[in-house]
This record gives structure tokens, C-alpha cells and sequence, in this order.
């Protein structure tokens, strides 16, 4: 699925053809996501402007002067900047028509995405109001992460990828990073150390960067809103490894499910 990276990358993508213009139409194909999206989104954008984009976690926001537009792009969901004549494909359910005479298209096979409406604050919106902090921000720390462990009896894995706890880490980056620190994914989160958490929290920051630079991770799922894949799969050090060699000491790396996610590590570099 999308992680921070990709959506990020979205973020990017669009927000030069989409910032200060005017949402001329809006079409609705498929209202039933996730959380059916509100069947006045139409009346209440149209004429408006688009003042920003910002990103919360794996959320959209798309602020106008009334309002902000939420979007999740799910498990499957992309958007995507087209002409008005590019032909409809089966799973495009919005468009967003834009004054300059370009659409915004959101597109979801699984449907797992959502298109949603917050009057107001934003970040009170009752998804988004317990996120965690920001993992490239300063209040993501080894001395945070390692506060919030105290005791904890779950994998550090699983802990790490708790948006309570931290928003944007996924499986992918959450292998990745634990790689990069050395810890064992399998390690209760209260027995990890405050110097090995101030590791792992500069390895989230530095392998999301990167992933972030590259435009984000290359999936069957996921496009770049120029429709363009990412390109960080060609980094991954262990995620969809299993098996292989690691590129460290060479010994073959273990994959296990943990919390019902793939999850891939090495014996011997990582404890």
C-alpha cells in the first residue's frame, strides 16, 4: 500500500497544478470507499480554491477557505493530474475539475481509500486527532520512542508501526529501518535501549528521506502522480528479500510474519 513516501510524493506531485486554482466540477462515480464519500462534496467545492496541500500521517489535506478535503489513498489508491480529455479507466471514481482545464483524478481498485469533508481544524478531525508525531519532525526522537516503550511487551516492529505511536512508518520502512539500526524485529519494545531507539529513530528519518527523494517505493499498486513509478525499491536492503544474502555479512535473511505482515530481518546483524 502507499506509505508516507509515496504519499508524499503525491503531495508533491500535484501540488503545482493544483494549488490556487479553482475546482470547477467535481464528479463522483463510486461514493462507496471506505467511508462513503459526502454527496454534497460537489456543491461545496465548486467555485472554490485551492489554498494548499499539506500531509498528515498518510492523509491529504487539501485546504480551502471554508474547509479541508481529506484524502487517503488506502491500500490501491492513486492521484493523478490529466487532461480533461484523457479517457476514464475502470477504477477512476473523482475527478476534481480544475479551472486551468486539467483534472485531479482519484483512482482506488480496492476501494479501501477515502474522500472525506472536515469543517473547521482539521487535525481534530477524529482521524487524525491521536496520530502520532511526525516522523521527520524534532518530536520524533530516541528519547520519545523510548518513553513511550517503557514496559511494553510487543514487538518492536509492531510497535514502531502504530500511528499512535508514530504516523507514516509502514512495513516497508519499518523493515528497513530496524535493519539499518540493528535490532531485532521480533524484540519487545521495552527491551530496546534508549541509545539503540535514538538509532532507530535516525534510520526512520534517513531511509524515509531517501525513500522520499526517489519518489517513493516501486509496487503493482502504486503510481506517482505523473504516472510514473517510484524508484526506492531498488534500496530495499531486506523487505522482499527473504532469503537472499544480506548485504552486510551475507548470510541468508530470515522472513517471518509478525502481526500478519511480511517481515524480513537478519540473525546475525541485527539482535
Amino acid at each position: 500500500m502507499p506509505e508516507l513516501p509515496e504519499v508524499e510524493t503525491s503531495r508533491r506531485g500535484v501540488m503545482p497544478h493544483v494549488v490556487d486554482q479553482v475546482i470547477c466540477t467535481v464528479t463522483i462515480r463510486q461514493p462507496r470507499l471506505r467511508w462513503p464519500i459526502p454527496s454534497c462534496l460537489p456543491v461545496l467545492l465548486q467555485g472554490e480554491v485551492v489554498r494548499s496541500i499539506s500531509r498528515r500521517g498518510k492523509y491529504l489535506l487539501f485546504g480551502f477557505d471554508h474547509g479541508t478535503l481529506l484524502i487517503h489513498l488506502g491500500m490501491s489508491g492513486n492521484l493523478r493530474v490529466v487532461t480533461h480529455d484523457c479517457e476514464v479507466a475502470k477504477h477512476d471514481h473523482v475527478d476534481f475539475g480544475l479551472v486551468s482545464g486539467n483534472i485531479l483524478r482519484f483512482n482506488d481498485p480496492r476501494r479501501f481509500g477515502a474522500v472525506l469533508w472536515a469543517e473547521g481544524d482539521p487535525l481534530q478531525h477524529k482521524l487524525l486527532k491521536s496520530l502520532g508525531p511526525e516522523p521527520l519532525t524534532d518530536a520524533f526522537s530516541g528519547h520519545y520512542l523510548h518513553q513511550r516503550a517503557h514496559a511494553k511487551k510487543v514487538a518492536v516492529k509492531t510497535y514502531l508501526m502504530d500511528s499512535h505511536v508514530v504516523v507514516g512508518v509502514g512495513n516497508i520502512y519499518a523493515n528497513e529501518a530496524l535493519f539499518r539500526s540493528g535490532i531485532r524485529p521480533t524484540r519487545f519494545a521495552g527491551q530496546v535501549s534508549l541509545v539503540r531507539y535514538e538509532g532507530l529513530a535516525q534510520a526512520v528519518k534517513e531511509v524515509l528521506r531517501e525513500a522520499i527523494a526517489q519518489g517513493g517505493t516501486t509496487l503493482k499498486d502504486f503510481l506517482g502522480s505523473d504516472g510514473k513509478p517510484g524508484y526506492f525499491k531498488q534500496s530495499l536492503q531486506v523487505y522482499g528479500r527473504g532469503g537472499k544474502p544480506c548485504v552486510v555479512c551475507g548470510d541468508a535473511l530470515t522472513e517471518i510474519r509478525l502481526s500478519q505482515r511480511a517481515t524480513v530481518f537478519c540473525g546475525q546483524c541485527q539482535r
